[in-house]
């Protein structure tokens, strides 16, 4: 069995977009989807801590990823649900890079 046959989800992978403004001319969060149906493999996150700046947050899920361009910095689509991207591992065979590992929690 292959590591993309245990990926039976897909999500999109948005960035956030700079130099939007709201009406009193402060940045306003604003996301455009940078990579589109990505697959991938959601699960339980087993309540990890995981440290964002200063902050300790509990990542509620784990999501497998092929090598793609994600950042801590990014967020994710899957499901109707949209996660924050708390954390992103490497994670490298012998030679190469092989996936991504994130840890998320769910956008409130």
């Amino acid at each position: 069995m292959s590591y993309t046959s245990l990926l039976i989800n897909t999500s999109t992978v948005q960035r956030d977009t700079p130099g939007v403004q709201d009406a009193y001319g402060t940045p306003a969060e604003s996301w455009a989807n940078h990579l589109t149906d990505i697959a991938c493999r959601i699960q339980d996150g087993g309540g990890r801590e995981v440290m964002v700046g200063a902050e300790v947050v509990i990542a509620e899920y784990k999501i497998f990823l092929l090598d793609v361009d994600i950042t801590e910095r990014d967020r994710i689509i899957s499901g109707g649900v949209t996660y924050q991207v708390l954390m992103v591992t490497d994670k490298q065979d012998s030679l190469t890079s092989h996936h991504k590992e994130c840890y998320l929690r769910t956008v409130r």
